[in-house]
């Protein structure tokens, strides 16, 4: 399938920017949790909502639809339209493309199909991307360019920052924070426009992925500070890096080419003999020596050997470690909790619990934070909202609270109008009370998404049914190369994972 041309240029199209449009359009990476490995699944929340808009691709062309199904902008633009934010009716198209000299327009349209903010040469969505380069966008404000310089505004077109930019582009992986470019040095502004560093630093990066950590600027010397969104100065511009901050307000800093531990002061602790600091927690201290991580105090006394290949904490004392490419648990006291079995193991913190998985089995073992499996299975979605996780099992969808307690899916899916029921391997759909509304006649089917609908397959072929049963769309996709299964009304999500606009 076709999905529009791409093309090239600055001030023209960029082929990096047009490609990462394409292929991540609204609500990246958030609505969807955990489906790899899982030829279908649910996304993260069953909700049904008001209204949301999502780009959509009909015969080769572009345009807008509701979460109810309904066309709000007619595909009829030969290039993606962006929706930065799904709950602003504000959509960015481009158009009147010359691909002779790669030049092209850009607006923005209301869901009457009005152009806004007219005042502006072009405008623009902002877009960001997460620590496994998953795009998104900003969703407060967008790049508005007069007379060549850039600035801000927010969705009802307020000036958050005047056109007096050379560029404007989002902090990576860092939220609501945007560095400006004047006279080829760089600054920092937030989302309402406030100024949080002026002009002045050759390069600006985030000390972590949270805004309120801080930002590291780096002078012409490339030399490293620190500074707080509230303009407090951490650190003079005097290390050679600074790294994440972690507990009691001590920073991992880098000087002669080793790290130490620096606090707010500028004190140093455990100084001038470890190549990586990677993690700090009360008083103990995740350091390298060489090629092998262990764990001593502040005060550099031995806590774990350095005997690892990899190591990060979890939680009391517990720490995720890796040794001869296996992953396990270990504690301060020396005890194995966990054997060095999987080739991969995260701790899930929010849900308190851990995940491990081997590359031999296409299942994951969660495991308790008493380090004992409970279920082998496959993730397929995780609520923290509500509590609660479907787990894939032998190909069985499993209900779950963060206890490991089974239920069932009328118990957890609060909101749902239909639920999934089966029966003699055959897959219908019942009410709160348990009364059959769908026949048991579909070959798999999927919970009721947050939209009302739920994706149902016959004979090789998927379909949908909405929040009363009503088979809305026949099975007739074959849906193989998807790793969603998701449909609104008669519009189904693309095959790309990455690629959040609706087909059909």
């Amino acid at each position: 399938m076709s999905r529009g041309r791409r093309y090239s240029g600055e001030g023209k199209l960029n082929i990096k920017k047009v490609v990462a449009v394409l292929i991540a359009l609204a609500l990246i990476v958030i609505v969807v949790i955990s489906i790899a490995k899982l030829f279908g699944g649910n996304k993260v929340e069953s909700k049904v909502v008001t209204t949301e808009y999502f780009a959509a691709y009909s015969e080769g062309k572009w345009g807008v639809i509701d979460s109810k199904g309904k066309e709000i902008v007619k595909p009829s633009y030969d290039e993606a339209i962006i929706v930065p934010n799904s709950k602003e009716a504000v959509f960015i198209c481009t158009y009147d493309v010359n691909y002779n000299t790669n030049e092209y327009k850009t607006k923005a349209v209301n869901e009457k199909g009005e152009q806004l903010f007219t005042e502006y040469d072009g405008i623009r969505a902002i877009e960001n991307y997460d620590v496994n380069n998953n795009l998104w966008y900003e969703d407060d404000v967008l790049i508005v360019t007069k007379n060549g310089k850039y600035g801000l505004i927010d969705f009802k077109g307020k000036v958050l920052a005047n056109c007096d930019y050379d560029s404007i582009t989002a902090l990576k992986g860092v939220e609501n924070t945007f560095v400006t470019v004047k006279n080829s040095k760089k600054g920092l502004i937030d989302n309402i426009g406030a100024i949080i560093s002026d002009n002045n630093y050759k390069d600006i990066k985030p000390l972590t992925d949270k805004a309120q950590d801080g930002y590291i600027l780096i002078d012409e010397n490339d030399k490293y500070g620190l500074v707080k969104p509230d303009k407090t100065v951490i650190f003079e511009n005097s290390y050679q890096d600074i790294k994440q901050i972690y507990g009691d307000n001590k920073y991992v800093v880098k000087q002669n080419g080793k790290w130490s531990v620096a606090d707010r002061d500028g004190k140093l602790y455990l100084t001038g003999e470890f190549d990586n600091i990677s993690s700090i927690n009360g008083e103990n201290v995740i350091a390298k020596k060489g090629n092998k991580y262990g764990v001593l105090s502040t005060e550099g006394d031995i806590v774990i050997k350095f005997e690892y290949d990899d190591m990060s904490y979890t939680y009391e004392n517990n720490y995720i470690a890796k040794k001869d490419n296996k992953y396990g648990i270990i504690n301060v006291d020396g005890t194995t909790k966990l054997d060095f079995k999987y080739d991969s193991l995260i701790y899930r913190q929010t849900e308190g619990f851990f995940e491990g998985s081997t590359n031999t089995s296409v299942d994951n073992d969660l495991i308790d934070r008493n380090f004992a499996v409970k279920l082998s299975g496959i993730i397929s979605e995780i609520n923290d909202e509500n509590g609660y996780m479907i787990v894939r099992i032998d190909g069985e969808y499993k209900y779950y609270n963060f206890r490991f307690e089974e239920k069932t899916n009328i118990e957890l899916l609060k909101s749902n109008t239909l639920f999934l029921s089966k029966q003699n391997d055959k897959y219908g759909f019942v009410n709160k009370d348990g009364i059959v509304i769908v026949d048991y006649i579909y070959d798999d089917a999927t919970e009721q998404n947050r939209f009302g609908y739920s994706s149902v397959k016959k004979d090789g072929k998927w379909g949908t049914i909405d929040s009363k049963g009503k088979e809305v769309v026949k099975p007739q996709y074959t849906m193989e190369n998807n790793s969603l299964i998701e449909f609104i009304d008669e519009w189904h999500l693309g095959e790309d994972l990455n690629l959040n606009y609706y087909t059909k």
